[in-house]
């Protein structure tokens, strides 16, 4: 049956054009006031760019999501402008909604609520969010998300659901919405409603509150990953909640499934190598890690240049102190001497072939960092990834996440 929801090239190329005009205005006043002798307006700049860029769903607001995300990476009218979009994106109309809503559960799929709310709760770069109650008044509030990308697969993501749900079993810091999957299609994902604020609400908070967040995040990312290989791979802060506990921060809502990737075992083990080789200087450790990988042919120039990159990425967890992530560096500053050197030194000595997988940890690298340097968090890093690790085994790992795909009903990675 063919799909008149087709996400069709002319209509992309529309939305792009119309983008481009949007923010080729306001490059063009700034370049004007430049030329003049007058400063920018750098709030109205902000804000007519914020505006462009939310008016595109898809891969250009979600750059602008990400540089919102780090630290001094933006003069601050901007990062408050381009914040908005991780949670306060420009909605779909209630006519979009309705009728995708048809296309998804029926014509009469109204019947199936007891209330929808016609306003969106949140609205972001593929998707919208809407409050509804489900007919059965013993059910609790859901979360409808209406995602609208032809790409995405919700059926997957609602898989990727039920696993955080049996990863994160008995974790009490960390909340994960159960699915309905008589309420959900390819393209329509209902959830459990998880009440909460935002976590950039509680930057000056005190430092109890802020630790208890930052813990929550690592174990949030670590656990599922050195236990059953599987990263939520989605950096930008509009997909956590924070819920309260009589008055205070408890921990916080995972919120999006979209961004899941499940690696193989030996990667995991190879992360888990690299960083016992780079505590204790072992450097057999350290080759096999990046062999593990998949680099190869790598010279002993070549290795050390790749360590300068990984002594930077472990080093809050090879350090056994309370520390805050960047540990004195300014936010902005923060791996920016790294990131040249090794740059520098590739150019030199390389190139190297880096693996596939590598671009997705970093995304959620970023992510995860950016909310400890938001946070401010004063931790010991070294003994919470030693509490991820211990008892570290292939073997465990590969039994486990065997177990917990096969109850969500997602096949083993290759």
């Amino acid at each position: 049956m063919s799909d008149r929801e087709a996400n069709r090239f002319s209509a992309r190329a529309a939305r792009y054009a119309r983008v481009g005009a949007n923010v080729g205005g306001v490059a063009a006043r700034m370049a004007g006031a430049r030329l003049m002798g007058r400063g920018p307006n750098r709030s109205r700049n902000a804000a007519e760019l914020a505006a462009a860029l939310g008016g595109l769903k898809g891969p250009i607001m979600k750059v602008a999501q990400l540089l919102a995300t780090i630290p001094d990476a933006l003069p601050p009218e901007y990062v408050t402008e381009l914040q908005k979009l991780q949670s306060q994106a420009p909605p779909m109309g209630w006519a979009f909604v309705k009728r995708r809503m048809t296309a998804e559960l029926g014509a009469e799929w109204q019947k199936k609520f007891k209330s929808f709310e016609h306003h969106p709760a949140a609205a972001a770069s593929l998707g919208q969010v809407h409050r509804a109650q489900a007919i059965d008044t013993t059910e609790i509030a859901v979360e409808i998300g209406a995602r609208m990308r032809e790409e995405l697969d919700y059926r997957r993501e609602a898989k990727h659901a039920r696993l955080y749900r049996s990863m994160l079993d008995g974790v009490e810091t960390i909340r994960v919405p159960r699915v309905w999957p008589e309420l959900s299609t390819g393209r329509l994902l209902t959830l459990d409603w998880l009440e909460g604020r935002r976590l950039l609400e509680y930057t000056k908070a005190d430092l109890a509150s802020r630790n208890c967040l930052a813990t929550a995040m690592f174990t949030a990312w670590w656990f599922p990953f050195s236990r059953f290989g599987v990263i939520h791979g989605d950096p930008h802060l509009g997909n956590y909640t924070v819920f309260a506990e009589h008055g205070a921060p408890g921990g916080i809502n995972l919120l999006d499934y979209g961004c899941i990737r499940i690696f193989p075992p030996r990667f995991v083990g190879g992360v888990v190598d690299l960083y016992h080789g780079l505590l204790h200087g072992d450097d057999g450790l350290i080759v096999r890690a990046y062999e593990t990988w998949g680099f190869r042919r790598l010279s002993r120039e070549l290795i050390d240049i790749l360590n300068i990159w990984a002594r930077f990425i472990y080093g809050p967890l090879l350090d056994d102190r309370v520390r805050t992530i960047a540990d004195g560096v300014k936010p902005g500053e923060y791996g920016r001497r790294q990131a040249f050197q090794v740059h520098r030194a590739l150019r030199e000595k390389g190139p190297v072939m880096v693996p596939r997988e590598f671009v997705f940890m970093d995304r959620a690298a970023i992510g995860l960092g950016s909310v400890f340097l938001h946070l401010r968090a004063e931790l010991n890093f070294h003994r919470l990834f030693n509490e991820a690790i211990e008892k570290f085994s292939l073997a465990r790992l590969e039994q486990r996440q065997a177990q917990v795909l096969a109850q969500a009903g997602l096949a083993a990675p290759a």
